[in-house]
């Protein structure tokens, strides 16, 4: 370790570091560590250890109720379902967060098995184990992630129905599927249950329904919508049965589901109740009217919505329309709450070839269907490229010149960006610019038909004067995305940095936000513009010191970060659970000394959290790459590909609002990410 370390010295010697303004970043992570207790199977210890880690927390094993009244509240405490502990789960609930799990790759395994008592339930698969979708549970039960809070802020939301009797059916088009969407609806009251002799059961059981959602889930980071439909709403469930309803319900809150679907025939102490344990999941208070005869200027449209939004989270309403009169009816309707009641969030919708209008009008949670879906959900369902292509026709969505500005054609990004364009049938066009100059800058920045830009490189926040720019751009000191953002009746131009964001989401794919809570880090890179976004994701994460490597820190990042010196700060430092590298990659081989020293440590309780970014750009096997020596050596590892899908993710939402997940952006973007 000493030849590398005089290497490291030697190739970096950073200056002395001039005092800063600290920063504010809204996005600190404040809760403090849960306090957990986990059942799972015979043979499944494993799962313990996974929750422990994707939470950076210490775990146990206790084996007497002595043993357990003696762990500190931050070590994640296992049982087994056989254990005699379990027998007393309801003490536990006292102190901690009760999580039953079950692998249901074992045909024996029970849904439901000792969750009557438990707050939550994770269904799982070893074949692989979805570590992904363990950290978004987590992060949802836990109250580390507010997707509601996300969607509630954009201007049109929308949302894909999986009208598959199997979700297995739609897996391999789900990427697809969901471009545009903003959510997954799983219709439960559609899935089959089969039975031995061919026929199903009149409604799914709830073993086959959790084995659906957890496939559903592993496959799509989007927020989920668990909605089951009574047979007077063209659905399954029985009318005379209300209580078996708000069991499936009360289980999806269990099972961690974003959003509930709760029909507002339900009566009104089962909604109440389900408004009462919700927890972190959100109710969506559905009204659909088949009949013919609802009418928006009624008194009845007015008393339904107060209805819903007495425990409703998002207020729904469909009716079944036969006129074109209709719409305008409701856009009216709509127009008087959002004025009356701004909050709960109203979806308006009118169900029937007629009622396609105000499909392209709603903006909240509009239901889109798909051509390679089997069915459609509801009468009159349009696609996301139908709803853009009606909007655009109706001036609603105008045609914008987005730009890419530097070498986004050379890095595939504007054949990606004009994908997506073509997919969702948005009007824009995009146009590439090899290289920004202050001057055209400005000069895009006036044309009427602006909506937009995106800079690789970006550019410099004193390049040139921006009306307005992030919090988080500023700090960062660059900015490589400009969008047009509403402001009242006006719009006005955002300057925005979307590559600390892509960095966040990806150093929270496999882990909650709380896991890196006064962790250390380190970031090596040449100089301070390729480390500033890094810096400002960790940050956000409420990480602890941010040890430096080879540049100098200034402005409002410089109170932000500790300077590494030599070889005696190497001895003293805390050693880091993430290290960041932002290195060239013909120099990212620096990094490799400092991953061997800090290896990490999987079968030890107390080391959870092994985070290495490699943020160097390159094609190609590199000599000496970091990457695989730091998965070799234990380390959870991504790479820049990771970071530029998420970027492309980010980018989109600002420049044109829409939603595209990540695996899309792998799947569409072929090699030029990587």
């Amino acid at each position: 370790m000493a030849t590398h370390s005089v290497q490291l010295e030697t190739a970096f010697a950073p200056p002395v570091i001039k005092p800063g303004p600290v920063i504010t970043v809204d996005e600190l992570t404040s809760e403090e560590k849960p306090s957990v207790l986990v059942l799972y199977d015979v043979g499944q210890d494993h799962i313990l250890q996974e929750i422990a880690s994707a939470l950076g927390q210490p775990w146990a094993s206790p084996q007497s109720d002595a043993d357990a009244g003696e762990l500190d509240r931050e070590v994640i405490a296992g049982i087994t379902h056989a254990s005699p502990l379990a027998v007393s789960v309801s003490r536990w609930k006292t102190t901690r967060i009760v999580l039953s799990t079950h692998c249901l790759d074992d045909s024996n395994a029970h849904v439901g098995s000792q969750t009557s008592t438990c707050d939550y339930e994770y269904l799982y698969t070893n074949r692989p184990f979805p570590r992904r979708d363990l950290a978004r549970f987590l992060a949802l039960i836990l109250g580390q992630s507010n997707p509601h809070k996300a969607l509630k802020s954009k201007k049109k939301t929308t949302l894909i129905s999986t009208t598959f009797p199997d979700v297995h059916a739609a897996l391999p088009n789900l990427d697809i599927l969901s471009v545009g969407a903003d959510a997954v609806e799983l219709r439960v009251d559609l899935l089959e249950d089969r039975l031995p002799d061919g026929s199903h059961l009149p409604v799914p059981s709830l073993q086959y329904t959790g084995e659906q959602l957890m496939l559903l889930r592993q496959k799509t980071e989007l927020p989920i919508i668990f909605t089951i439909r009574c047979t007077n709403e063209n659905g399954r469930f029985p009318m005379a049965r209300p209580e078996l309803s708000y069991e499936y319900l009360h289980k999806a809150i269990q099972w961690g589901c974003e959003y509930i679907d709760v029909e507002l025939w339900l009566p009104e102490p089962i909604r109440k109740r389900l408004s009462e344990q919700k927890r972190h999941s959100k109710i969506i208070s559905a009204f659909h009217d088949f009949s013919g005869n609802f009418k928006w200027t009624s008194p009845e449209a007015q008393k339904l919505f107060e209805k819903g939004a007495m425990y409703g989270d998002v207020v729904k309403m469909i009716a079944l329309v036969h006129s074109m009169q209709e719409n305008y009816e409701l856009e009216y309707f709509r127009s008087i709450i959002q004025m009356s009641h701004p909050d709960p969030p109203f979806s308006g919708l009118n169900m029937g070839p007629m009622g396609q209008l105000s499909r392209a009008l709603n903006k909240i949670f509009t239901p889109i269907t798909h051509p390679l879906l089997p069915l459609i959900a509801a009468p009159g369902q349009l696609s996301a490229a139908e709803i853009n292509a009606a909007l655009h026709t109706m001036g609603q969505l105008p045609r914008l010149d987005v730009y890419g500005i530097g070498s986004v054609r050379a890095t595939g990004q504007a054949m990606f960006f004009e994908k997506c364009f073509n997919e969702l049938s948005l009007p824009h066009q995009l146009t590439c610019i090899e290289r920004e100059a202050s001057p055209a800058i400005a000069t895009f920045l006036e044309k009427p038909e602006f909506g937009g830009a995106y800079l690789n490189p970006p550019l410099s926040t004193t390049a040139t004067n921006f009306p307005s720019i992030s919090d988080a751009a500023k700090a960062i000191g660059q900015i490589d995305t400009i969008y047009v953002q509403a402001a009242g009746n006006k719009s006005e131009l955002m300057a925005d940095n979307a590559t600390w964001k892509a960095i966040r989401a990806t150093l929270c794919r496999d882990f909650v936000p709380t896991a890196y809570s006064k962790q250390a880090a380190l970031v090596l890179a040449s100089q301070e513009s390729q480390a500033a976004a890094a810096i400002f994701a960790l940050k956000s994460l409420d990480v602890g010191v941010i040890y430096t490597i080879g540049f100098r820190a200034s402005g409002a990042l410089a109170d932000l970060v500790t300077p590494f010196r030599g070889l005696e700060d190497l001895k003293r430092m805390e050693e880091p659970s993430v290290i960041v590298s932002a290195l060239r990659a013909d120099k990212s081989l620096l990094v490799n000394p400092l991953l061997k020293h800090y290896r990490a440590h999987p079968h030890d309780p107390s080391r959870a959290v092994r985070v290495f970014v490699d943020l160097a750009n390159g094609g190609g096997p590199r000599k000496g790459d970091p990457e695989p020596l730091a998965t070799s050596l234990g380390w959870t590892t991504y790479g820049m590909a990771d970071v530029n899908a998420w970027t492309s993710v980010e980018t989109m939402r600002l420049l044109v609002g829409q939603n595209v997940p990540y695996d899309f952006v792998r799947l569409a973007s072929g090699r030029s990410l990587y």
